[in-house]
C-alpha cells in the first residue's frame, strides 16, 4: 500500500519533512477537485441557501485548500529548488482559475444575496461582516460582467499569479549568482568579525582560500556600513541596485523589466475591466484610505514636513566625508556620523543580542501584556535545522495557537522578513482548528564558536513580525475569513507589527531581550541611553526614502496610460527629484526587485506602511500615558485590535480601543520631524 500524500493530511502541522516536489500537483488537483464538487453539491441542492447550508461548507472548502497550499507557497519561499519551483509554478494557474470562478459564480452569488436578504438580521456582527465582504468581493472578481469580460478577467488572474512569481524568481537566482571572491584580509577592512568569519567558512566549503562574499542582505549591508574598501561598497550596491535588471553583473539574465511593463498593462486592464480608472482605486476599493486624491495628499503632506530635515541629514554626512557623496557612501558614513555624535555603534551593540536571548525576551513581553506563556515545543517537523516551533498558551493555560521561527539567511531563502498564516483559526462545528504562523527574518546565522548576534535593527524587525504573529495567533474569531488578518484592510494590517516595534526601543524591556552572548550581563544603561538617542537619528532621511517607495508605487499605477509603454523609470526619477536626497546612479533599477509591489500584497498599496505607522505610533502613546505593560491599556488594545479580526471597520476598532480617531504628531515626533520645523 502507497504513503499517502502528506499534503492531503490536514490535520495537525505540515509533515515538512515528507513533503515531495511530487506530491504538489496530485494534492492541489485532489483539492480542487473535491472543492469543485462540492460546490456542485451545495448549488444543485433545492434547500433555500442558508448561513449553515452554504457559508459555512463553503469557509471549509477554502481552508481546505488553504491547508494544502500554505505549505507549497511557503517551502517555495524558504527552500527552494528547481523541482519544487517548477510544481508550485505549474498549479499557480489552477488555484488562481478556481478562486476566479468562485467569485465569478453567479449562483453562489445568489445564494449569498438571499442570505443578505432573507437571513441577514438573524446573524451576529461577525456573520454579518463575512457577508458583506463576500458580496463586496464577488463584484471586484467580475461576478456581474459580460461572458467576454469574464473570461477576460479570470485569464487576467492567471497571468498576474504568474508573473508574480517569475519576478520573485527573478530577484532570487540573480541574488544567488552574485559572489565576489577576496583573497586579501586587508580588502575587508572594517568588516566586523562575525562577518569576516562567515565569508571565510563560506570560502572554506567551496574548497577556495581567503573569502566568499554573497548578496544576502546580512552581508550587504555590512559591506554598505563597515566595509572601508570604496570600491567595495561600490561594486555591492551597483548588484544589489541592479538585481534582475538589465544593468550589472548579471545584466539581461533575469531582466524583470518586461514582467513589471507586463504586471502594470494587465493591473490597468482588469481595473478598467471592473469600472475603475485604475488599478489604485482598485486597491483602495478593500482599504481603509477612501480616495486617490486622500491618499497621495498623505503621502506629499509627510514629504512636505519631512524633505528640510531629510536635506540637513545628508549635509551632516557630506560634512563628515570631505568629498562628493555616492550612493554607496552613505550608510558608511551615516555610521560614522553614529559613532561620533553618540559614541556607540552597531557593532558595539550587536554582542548584546544575540538571536535566542532576544527571542526570549519578547516572548516575555508578550507574556506581561497580555497574560501569554510561549515555550518551545520539540519533535516537530522543520523544513532546516535551525527552525524552531512554539505553542502560545493564555492566562489559564489552554492552547491559542502555535508558530515556526525560522531567523536565518541562508541561500535558497527569499530575501525579507515576514509573517505568513500555516493555518486559520477555525470553529464552524464542535472542533477547534488552532491558528498558526510561520515567523520568517533572514539574519546573520550562527557562526563557528558564536551565537547569531542582531544590531538593533534586526531586533526591531523581530518585534514587527511577532506583532503580526500576535494578531493572526490571538484572534477569538472562529470564522477563517475574517479571522486573524483576514478580512483585515491591508492598510491597517501593519498596525499591531509597527506598534509592537515601540517596545524593542524600552528601558523596561532591555533587561529582558539583551545579555552579552559570552557573559550574559544585561547592556549597561550607559549604552542604552546612547542607544535611545539614536531613535531618531537621520530620521527625515529614513522617512523620505519610504515615501519614495510609496510614492513611486502609487504614481505608477494611477498614471498608467495603457497607449504608452510604462514609464518606470521615468516616474521614478520624478518622485526622486521630489522628495529623495541620496544622490542617484545611472544603473539604479530599484524597481526591477521592489518585490513588495511586483510580487507581494502591496501594489498601489505601499502607502500603507505610512499610514498603519500613524495608527501605531498614536496607539503606543496611549501606553505610554498610562504606563508601558498597563493591564487595562494592553487589555482593550487585545480586545479591540488583536483579537477582532477582519470582523469591524477598522478605524471603529481603532476608536474602540483609543477613544478617538488618530493623531498625526506622535509619529512625527518619534521621527524627529517636529523638532525640524
Amino acid at each position: 500500500m502507497s504513503n499517502p500524500n502528506p499534503l492531503l493530511i490536514t490535520e495537525g502541522l505540515p509533515s515538512f519533512e515528507s513533503i515531495e516536489p511530487g506530491h504538489v500537483e496530485e494534492a492541489i488537483n485532489s483539492v480542487l477537485k473535491a472543492n469543485r464538487a462540492d460546490l456542485k453539491r451545495l448549488l444543485d441542492s433545492e434547500s433555500a441557501p442558508s448561513w449553515d447550508r452554504i457559508v459555512v461548507p463553503l469557509e471549509e472548502m477554502e481552508d481546505r485548500l488553504n491547508r494544502v497550499w500554505s505549505p507549497v507557497r511557503h517551502l517555495n519561499a524558504v527552500a527552494n529548488n528547481k523541482a519544487l519551483r517548477d510544481a508550485h509554478n505549474a498549479c499557480l494557474p489552477h488555484i488562481t482559475a478556481y478562486a476566479t470562478e468562485l467569485g465569478q459564480n453567479e449562483n453562489l452569488y445568489k445564494a449569498y444575496k438571499y442570505i443578505a436578504t432573507h437571513e441577514y438580521d438573524e446573524l451576529d456582527a461577525t456573520q454579518q461582516k463575512v457577508i458583506d465582504d463576500a458580496l463586496r468581493d464577488f463584484h471586484l472578481a467580475g461576478v456581474d460582467l459580460a461572458a467576454n469580460d469574464k473570461s477576460r478577467f479570470k485569464a487576467i488572474m492567471q497571468e498576474l499569479a504568474q508573473l508574480g512569481s517569475r519576478f520573485e524568481e527573478n530577484v532570487l537566482d540573480s541574488m544567488n549568482a552574485f559572489q565576489r571572491h577576496v583573497e586579501k584580509e586587508s580588502d575587508l577592512d572594517g568588516l566586523p568579525d562575525n562577518d569576516r568569519q562567515r565569508a571565510s567558512d563560506n570560502a572554506r566549503r567551496e574548497n577556495r582560500s581567503g573569502f566568499l562574499l554573497s548578496l544576502d542582505y546580512p552581508t550587504y549591508h555590512a559591506i554598505l556600513t563597515y566595509a572601508k574598501n570604496r570600491e567595495l561598497r561600490r561594486e555591492f550596491h551597483e548588484a544589489w541596485s541592479t538585481r534582475a535588471s538589465d544593468m550589472g553583473p548579471h545584466a539581461g539574465r533575469w531582466d524583470n523589466s518586461a514582467v513589471i511593463d507586463e504586471i502594470l498593462r494587465l493591473r490597468h486592464e482588469a481595473a478598467e475591466i471592473l469600472g475603475f480608472d485604475n488599478y489604485c482605486e482598485l486597491s483602495l476599493a478593500t482599504k481603509m484610505a477612501g480616495t486617490v486624491p486622500e491618499v497621495l495628499s498623505f503621502l506629499e503632506d509627510l514629504a512636505d514636513r519631512s524633505v528640510e530635515l531629510a536635506r540637513r541629514d545628508i549635509a551632516q554626512l557630506q560634512e563628515l566625508a570631505g568629498h562628493e557623496l555616492e550612493a554607496w557612501d552613505i550608510s558608511f558614513y551615516g555610521e560614522k556620523l553614529k559613532r561620533k555624535r553618540f559614541e556607540i555603534s552597531d557593532e558595539a551593540l550587536r554582542p548584546y543580542f544575540p538571536s535566542e536571548r532576544v527571542l526570549d525576551g519578547l516572548f516575555r513581553v508578550a507574556q506581561t501584556l497580555f497574560g501569554l506563556k510561549i515555550a518551545r515545543r520539540d519533535g516537530v517537523e522543520v523544513w532546516h535545522p535551525d527552525v524552531a516551533f512554539y505553542e502560545i498558551s493564555n492566562a489559564a493555560g489552554d492552547q491559542i495557537g502555535g508558530f515556526f521561527v525560522d531567523l536565518y539567511a541562508r541561500k535558497h531563502k527569499r530575501g525579507g522578513a515576514w509573517m505568513d498564516e500555516c493555518a486559520v483559526r477555525k470553529k464552524l462545528g464542535a472542533r477547534l482548528q488552532l491558528p498558526v504562523a510561520y515567523l520568517v527574518c533572514n539574519f546573520p546565522p550562527p557562526v563557528r564558536n558564536s551565537a547569531s548576534l542582531l544590531n538593533h535593527d534586526d531586533v526591531v524587525t523581530l518585534f514587527h513580525e511577532f506583532g503580526h504573529t500576535l494578531h493572526h495567533l490571538l484572534t477569538r474569531v472562529d470564522i477563517p475569513s475574517v479571522a486573524g488578518i483576514n478580512g483585515v484592510p491591508w492598510d491597517a494590517v501593519e498596525l499591531p507589527s509597527q506598534f509592537m516595534e515601540n517596545f524593542a526601543w524600552r528601558r523596561e524591556v532591555l533587561p529582558w531581550i539583551s545579555g552579552h552572548y559570552l557573559t550574559g550581563e544585561p547592556m549597561p544603561d550607559e549604552l542604552f541611553d546612547r542607544l535611545l538617542s539614536t531613535r531618531s537619528f537621520l530620521g527625515g532621511m529614513q522617512m523620505v526614502r519610504q515615501l519614495e517607495f510609496a510614492l513611486f508605487d502609487f504614481r505608477l499605477h494611477a498614471e498608467y496610460d495603457p497607449h504608452n509603454k510604462p514609464r518606470v523609470l521615468e516616474i521614478l526619477q520624478r518622485i526622486r527629484d521630489r522628495v529623495a536626497v541620496v544622490p542617484d546612479t545611472s544603473f539604479n533599477r530599484f524597481p526591477n526587485s521592489f518585490s513588495h509591489i511586483f510580487a507581494g500584497g502591496y501594489a498601489a498599496g505601499y502607502y500603507s506602511y505610512k499610514w498603519a505607522e500613524v495608527l501605531a505610533a498614536d496607539a503606543f502613546a496611549a501606553f505610554a500615558e498610562n504606563g508601558v505593560f498597563d493591564e487595562d491599556t494592553a487589555a482593550r488594545f487585545r480586545a479591540e485590535i488583536l483579537e477582532v479580526g477582519g470582523t469591524r471597520d477598522a478605524m471603529a476598532a481603532y476608536v474602540a480601543f483609543r477613544g478617538r480617531e488618530p493623531r498625526l504628531e506622535p509619529l512625527l515626533e518619534q521621527c524627529g520631524i517636529n523638532k525640524a520645523a
